[in-house]
């Protein structure tokens, strides 16, 4: 049961002062909330006039929703805000592109929860890279990009400004906010951490990173039911997960919880064991190839298929070295990532281990556009709601950061500094859980694995 903190505002009388006044309560998880506190100003109308909304990176199903939750609590505790939308990320930001929300999106803003995506849309842009900015149109030849989106934040009014993003929006939101406040602009920066990877430092549980597991799991009920389409077939269903393997995992076990609630007639050739998954691939392990095959061979041979999950991210050190040996280019993104996607992880494995398992049928299958682009589930709409009424406070309060339940501070939700946020971080593969899933699928415990970024 979520217990979702709420806010006290009184305004007193005397003319010189205005209070705003928090209260604690239980959170997420049953998580400790950290105490807004107390604050005055000097009688201004409102505290903050106005905000501006960005969404940026890839999608999660959070975007949508979160918008949605910001407008409702600034409509409710401050109304006499403005605020505007930049469209496609940081690319509106340097264009100067928004849309103003009106008070029809005010009293709507309810169906925003309602949908996946993005309204305002996203886009790729790291304020950073000055040479792709250039190429990309967005800032002219030795244009300071941080200084351009500074100034089109001062021109536009913008007191605050939400960023909704991973770990790349999100240390891109922190090198603006340190120029912002190295050069004195005074703008407050507020982030909220969406990732369907679940991979943000220090950050316990990314927004729509529960919906996506659950979407990924719905995508292989259907993908899995082709395994009879052919004899002796293989499906590789490739889950998002460029270094943590938390999605694949998390998923693979919701599939086979469902898995549990239904009824088998093996009799007929409707068997849990070839639906069942056999092999769990991700980022964080090792595994010796030949070894899985010949576990995977036997399976072929005595259940007739195989089904595995494999983290896009699984295996890609091998691809790589694969494809500089070759002198072939490995293609990469804005920040430095390569393009998972023109790599493709899946049928790297599929090619390997096709022949080594006696596969007749071979089929890849990827879910991220599916289970990224859903709306918010429950368990992610009541997240979301703890984390963007925190943000609003954080917002009138002028504290910065990134909203959170803090691993390294005994998962409170609070605004983390930007400095600590970071991306990458690994999936416990140690876990009871995990290993027992992997052991019911009679696959052998991990072995860490040792890789650099990419």
């Amino acid at each position: 049961m979520v217990t979702e903190p709420t806010a006290v505002q009184r305004m007193v009388t005397e003319p010189t002062a205005r209070m705003r006044i928090g209260c604690c309560a239980r959170g997420f998880l049953g998580t400790r909330m950290l105490c807004i506190g107390i604050t005055f100003n000097d009688g201004k109308d409102i505290m903050v006039h106005k905000v501006a909304i960005l969404t940026a990176g890839g999608f999660a199903p959070c975007l949508s929703s979160a918008m949605g939750g910001l407008i409702q609590k600034y409509t409710e505790v401050s109304p006499g805000t403005e605020i505007i939308a930049y469209k496609h990320g940081y690319q509106g930001l340097l264009t100067g592109e928004y849309f103003e929300v009106s008070d029809v999106v005010r009293d709507n803003a309810q169906l925003l929860h309602l949908y996946g995506g993005s309204p305002i849309g996203n886009s790729r842009v790291k304020l950073t890279n000055a040479k792709d900015l250039v190429a990309r149109g967005l800032v002219a030849e030795g244009e300071n990009p941080l200084k351009k989106a500074a100034d089109r934040l001062e021109a536009d009014g913008v007191d605050v400004l939400h960023t909704i993003g991973g770990d790349d929006t999100n240390t891109t939101a922190a090198d603006l906010a340190a120029f912002l406040a190295d050069h004195g602009y005074g703008l407050t920066v507020v982030g909220l951490p969406k990732t369907i990877d679940n991979d943000i430092i220090p950050i316990k549980q990314s927004l729509g990173a529960d919906t996506a597991a659950d979407m990924t799991a719905r995508f292989a009920k259907n993908i899995l039911a082709e395994h009879n389409s052919g004899a002796h077939q293989l499906i590789i269903h490739e889950v998002m997960g460029r270094h943590c393997g938390w999605l694949t995992a998390a998923s693979a076990m919701k599939y086979r919880a469902w898995l549990d609630t239904c009824q088998w007639l093996p009799e007929i050739g409707l068997s849990r064991d070839a639906w069942d998954i056999h092999g769990i691939f991700v980022p964080e392990d090792d595994f010796d190839l030949e070894e899985e095959a010949e576990r995977l061979r036997e399976v072929m041979n005595t259940v007739g298929n195989v089904n595995i999950f494999l983290s896009e991210g699984a295996g890609v050190e091998t691809i790589i070295h694969e494809m500089e040996a070759r002198g072939d280019k490995v293609p990469r993104d804005a920040f430095g990532h390569v393009r998972l996607e023109q790599v493709n992880p899946g049928a790297w494995f599929a090619k390997q281990f096709s022949h080594m398992i006696g596969a007749q049928k071979v089929m890849v299958q990827k879910s991220g556009y599916y289970s990224r682009s859903a709306a918010a589930n429950d368990f992610d709409l009541a997240l979301i709601k703890s984390m963007t009424d925190m943000a609003v406070d954080c917002a009138l309060d002028g504290v910065a950061g990134v909203i959170g339940h803090d691993e390294q501070d005994n998962d409170t939700l609070k605004p983390i500094d930007f400095a600590r946020i970071a991306g990458g971080k690994a999936f416990n593969t140690a876990q009871d859980w995990y290993l027992t899933m992997l052991d019911e699928i009679g696959q052998p415990e991990p072995t860490p694995a040792t890789h650099s970024a990419h």
